[in-house]
């Protein structure tokens, strides 16, 4: 197992129910509405992070920055990775608290500033254009799955781990644009069992 600074696990459901289908659809079509379309939306997320990130800086220093392990930041971040989670069928419970439905950790390490913090949004650019290319393929998995929980109420367990890697992905992204971390995502889909870093080894890592 390759050990991450970023880390991100769902359980998946012993089965998935109907209704919650239903409730996904209404969701998105909410989403929709107040976003124009879904990708709008979600590009203000990215937009908005880092920004939150250098004013946080600004506000406490670097150091402090990554012993609050984010504050704010990373409690946008939760919410949002639980509520992408519960759209993509990979969780099917609608999150009134990230931790019920997501565990997303990260060892924080590097010495952030506030031009750093804005530079993230121009370096993050090669990964998140990957991961929209991903994205489609995390579409047809959607239509499928939905198409398969309406006839049996569970879907093919490599289409669930395909898209649990996609989410994993998106979270280290996530975590390296939030100035958490230095360690740039890894262009690698990870479907696998999860392992975190020693800390001694990890340079500036919180305890």
């Amino acid at each position: 197992m390759t050990a991450y600074l970023v880390r991100f696990n769902v359980k998946r459901p012993e089965r998935f129910e109907r209704t919650q289908v239903a409730l996904r659809i209404l969701v998105i079509l909410v989403l929709s509405l107040l976003g124009g379309i879904i990708g709008w939306s979600l590009g203000l997320v990215y937009l908005a992070i880092p920004v939150l990130a250098a004013v946080l800086i600004s506000q406490k220093g670097g150091a402090r920055y990554l012993e609050d392990r984010g504050g704010p930041a990373m409690t946008l971040l939760q919410w949002y990775l639980a509520l992408y989670t519960y759209l993509s069928m990979l969780a099917d419970k609608f999150p009134s608290e990230p931790e019920e439905i997501i565990s997303f950790e990260v060892r924080t390490q590097g010495t952030p500033s506030v031009g750093s913090a804005l530079l993230r949004l121009i370096y993050s650019i090669p990964s998140a254009i990957v991961l929209a290319l991903l994205g489609i393929i995390a579409m047809f998995i959607w239509i499928v799955a939905v198409v398969s929980v309406l006839i049996n109420e569970s879907y093919s367990e490599g289409l669930y781990n395909l898209q649990l890697g996609i989410m994993r992905w998106h979270a280290r992204l996530l975590g390296y644009h939030a100035s958490l971390v230095d360690q740039y995502p890894p262009f690698a889909l990870d479907t696998g069992p999860e392992a975190m870093p020693d800390p001694t080894n990890a340079e500036g890592a919180a305890p």
